[in-house]
């Protein structure tokens, strides 16, 4: 590791300048890179040409020979299967989609019920509560006192 020198230009100043020198070397190498790629491909350039013009010639006589009609009819057949493949494995797919779906909503509304129950149990009222609130209804009901009769006027003797 090297020292840190006391200057006041920071080390990261420092690390940026090293990166920039080394681009700059590395730069200074391209244009022999360039020159050495410029030449291998150009020599790979013959050596496909040469390939591409063989290939052509043997498909152009393939083409010339291929029976199109029979092709095309091949061609439709196995469009119509693939394309009932296709819907085959699509219903399939949506009828796992809905039966999952229905389960998951099935099972959150059971959840949901749970919670729900859940809730209600906890926040009942205590026994206490509950011993007082009939005490207050039994009162309730029970019979009012009659009213006194007002005692009759006295007559005049």
């Amino acid at each position: 590791m090297t020292e840190q020198t006391n200057t006041k230009i920071p080390a990261p100043l420092y690390a940026a300048a090293g990166a920039g020198d080394l681009a700059y070397q590395q730069l200074r190498k391209l244009p022999a890179v360039l020159t050495q790629l410029s030449d291998k491909a150009a020599a790979s350039l013959k050596v496909y040409n040469e390939q591409a013009n063989t290939r052509a010639a043997e498909l152009r006589e393939k083409a010339n020979t291929t029976d199109f009609v029979a092709l095309r009819e091949n061609a439709a057949s196995a469009a119509t299967a693939f394309a009932q493949l296709a819907q085959d494995r699509a219903i399939a797919v949506y009828t796992d989609l809905v039966a999952r779906g229905e389960r998951v909503v099935g099972t959150g509304v059971i959840e949901a019920a749970d919670v729900v129950n859940a809730d209600i149990e906890t926040t009942e009222e205590p026994k206490a509560v509950e011993a007082a609130v009939s005490e207050a209804k039994a009162v309730e009901a029970a019979p009012k006192p009659r009213k006194r009769a007002k005692p009759a006027p006295k007559a005049a003797e």
